[in-house]
């Protein structure tokens, strides 16, 4: 559950950008540059809340910026995501050096009263930071969003036929920057959730490729908010799994790269067009809209 919460506040984030037509591939960015934004406020500040709040913001920013560039100014989303990526692992490393060492308040685990005390699936399931919580609720309503209101049905329609969509009176370019600033938001919190929860500390780089597996995730999950979870639960299983085989001679490098592994195979899979139609693709997904006059 601890491993796959990050992983699901990121993929939501990501369903949402993605669903829209627009293809981000600065997840990593976005992930790194909240983990060490949340970690330095919260030192600042002594207060880990402030440093969630910092974390969503940043990650706002970044993704409004990366929507400038692909929504009005029509980039090449590939090259805007990979260069977004870039940018944001430099700008962590700089804004993280002073703290690297440096404990900081994190977030506590809170209980659930009554059902935390079932023996066994008590603790399990019932024991954890309410950011775990928070995540499996927001999987839910952003489920309902998508396919139950016509919030959804807009977000949808965009990202299937931007020209047909316009044609109805939906602002293309309005719900694209929505939902990119909204992703970026919760990639900028998954990236929080690292660094205050996790492994409550600063260390360079230590999203470790997660913004990659965000992305294989979104495909994995048929841009499917509640089949997400499923995913997340799976690649955070196999994460916490190299550390319970490591006692019976199993090779650490080999289990650490199995998430990866699956991630690589998720994406070459979705690099082919015609299967990534069959897994539900958006159909404008990395397509720039231009607005005919």
């Amino acid at each position: 559950m601890k491993a796959s919460t990050p992983l699901l506040i990121g993929t939501l984030g990501e369903i949402y950008i993605e669903r829209s037509g627009v293809l981000n591939l600065g997840a990593e960015g976005i992930m790194i540059v909240g983990a060490a934004v949340g970690f330095a406020v919260a030192s600042e500040t002594g207060n880990p809340y402030m440093g969630l709040l910092a974390s969503v913001l940043a990650g706002m920013i970044l993704a409004m910026t990366y929507g400038i560039l692909v929504i009005s100014l029509h980039a090449n989303q590939t090259i805007s995501g990979l260069a977004l990526t870039m940018f944001g692992l430099g700008l962590s490393s700089m804004i993280g050096k002073k703290y690297v060492g440096i404990p900081a308040p994190h977030l506590p685990s809170t209980p659930i009263p009554l059902l935390s005390q079932i023996p066994i699936i008590g603790p399990l399931l019932f024991n954890y930071c309410f950011l775990v919580y928070f995540s499996i609720m927001m999987a839910i309503l952003l489920w309902f969003i998508l396919y139950k209101t016509r919030m959804g049905i807009a977000i949808r329609s965009v990202g299937e036929s931007p020209a047909a969509a316009d044609a109805l009176g939906i602002n293309v370019y309005k719900v694209r920057y929505m939902c990119t600033i909204f992703g970026g938001g919760m990639i900028g919190l998954s990236g929080a959730y690292l660094s205050l929860v996790y492994i409550p500390a600063w260390i360079e780089g230590m999203t470790a490729g997660r913004g990659w597996i965000i992305i294989a995730l979104t495909i994995f999950s048929m841009w499917n908010p509640l089949k997400a979870v499923l995913g997340v639960l799976l690649y955070g299983g196999v994460e916490i799994l190299q550390y319970h085989l490591q006692p019976y001679g199993i090779s650490e490098a080999f289990l650490g790269m199995l998430p990866y592994i699956a991630t690589i195979i998720v994406l070459c899979i979705a690099s082919k067009e015609s299967l990534r139609k069959k897994f539900g693709a958006p159909a404008a997904l990395g397509q720039p809209y231009v607005r005919e006059i």
